[in-house]
């Protein structure tokens, strides 16, 4: 590979981690609060409401049962009224949040679910608000589950993002489908698949290592 290749390839990276971190982020900040609400709407949560809990709980499903390479292609008029465009990184990210988020909220309601009902019962006993409850004790007591959701979901969005390469998503996808695939060369295919192998790795162990500390927080 001569040297414009790995040149593109390091901008691949830089756009692949661009794409991945913001579509994380967003996909987080839409799914915590849906899939707090699909807790604490549920039968057994702290605020029971059937009509709400099976509304998003249906939108929810629907969302995540369409796969990604379709839904990419079905939101490009949204994707365009969002961002001006269809291709690129900015592009990208906009499918890749959509895709994610109800993937995330049904993680988080998954994860918050696992908090032991006692504790609930303790802070309901000593008045604390349903605001409280949330956030000092569901929120406070599954973090360590809530990070292990936050790895694998960096893990999926980051598989999202390689597929959108082909449709012009921007990314180590892009450069792996344009060259790999479309030029046969088959070599910039297998360094773009190796680093994508290494970037899951290093943020696995990274993410194991947070998920160790915040136990060991918790349980001390």
């Amino acid at each position: 590979m001569n040297s414009q290749i790995w040149a593109q390839i390091g901008v691949g990276i830089l756009e692949t981690f661009y794409m991945v971190i913001l579509s994380t982020l967003f996909a987080y900040l839409l799914g915590i609060p849906i899939g707090i609400i699909l807790n604490i709407t549920d039968v057994n949560g702290i605020k029971p409401n059937r009509i709400v809990n099976l509304v998003v709980g249906f939108i929810t499903n629907v969302l995540r049962s369409v796969p990604f390479l379709i839904l990419l292609v079905a939101i490009l008029p949204f994707t365009r009224f969002v961002v001006g465009t269809t291709i690129g990184s900015n592009a990208t990210i906009v499918p890749l949040v959509v895709a994610a988020a109800p993937f995330v909220a049904r993680m988080v309601e998954s994860s918050l679910k696992e908090v032991d009902n006692g504790v609930i019962e303790a802070a309901k006993a000593m008045g604390s608000s349903t605001w409280q409850i949330i956030t000092k004790v569901l929120l406070a007591e599954a973090r360590p589950s809530l990070l292990v959701g936050g790895v694998i979901a960096f893990v999926t969005i980051l598989g999202y993002s390689a597929m959108a390469g082909f449709v012009g998503g921007g990314g180590l996808g892009a450069i792996a489908i344009n060259y790999g695939y479309y030029r046969y060369k088959t070599g910039v295919m297998m360094v773009t698949v190796a680093i994508l192998v290494i970037i899951v790795q290093v943020f696995q162990e990274v993410g194991i290592h947070l998920v160790n500390k915040s136990d060991r927080r918790i349980h001390s």
